[in-house]
């Protein structure tokens, strides 16, 4: 009979060991740093969107490209592309990341666009949102 495995990060299981460096940069001291993959995936993720493309030395193409978009008129046709693009490039550098929902909510009167991103990350069981506001 065959069972379902959930895959274990063996560097969570040592709580003195940092996985990677959270976001924002803004800690008491000169980093704050993650101690579980849950954290640090999410904060890999955030630090994706918020990185426009061309701005990563020797990866030109990385980064979601959100920024491009703020001063786009907020259309159905500009949310879409938006979609169409965050789905692609999560595709493309974080195939592991499962899409549960994303919303995009927008106020034309503020000139503002909310990203909410309800993801899971295959063969875990990581489960997490991010809320990005432009």
């Amino acid at each position: 009979m065959a069972s379902n495995l959930i895959r274990k990060y063996p560097i969570d299981n040592q709580p003195r060991k940092a996985v990677g460096v959270g976001i924002p940069f803004n800690s008491s001291g000169v980093f704050k740093l993650n101690y579980t993959t849950e954290e640090q995936i999410r904060d890999n993720l955030i630090n994706f969107f918020l990185t426009n493309r061309g701005e990563r030395v020797f990866n030109p193409t990385f980064g979601g490209g959100l920024r491009e978009l703020v001063f786009e008129q907020l259309s159905n046709q500009t949310l879409d592309n938006l979609e169409d693009l965050v789905r692609e490039q999560l595709e493309l550098y974080f195939p592991r990341i499962i899409i549960n929902n994303l919303e995009l909510n927008t106020d034309p009167d503020f000139n503002t666009l909310n990203l909410v991103l309800y993801y899971s990350v295959s063969q875990t069981n990581i489960n997490g949102e991010i809320n990005i506001n432009f």
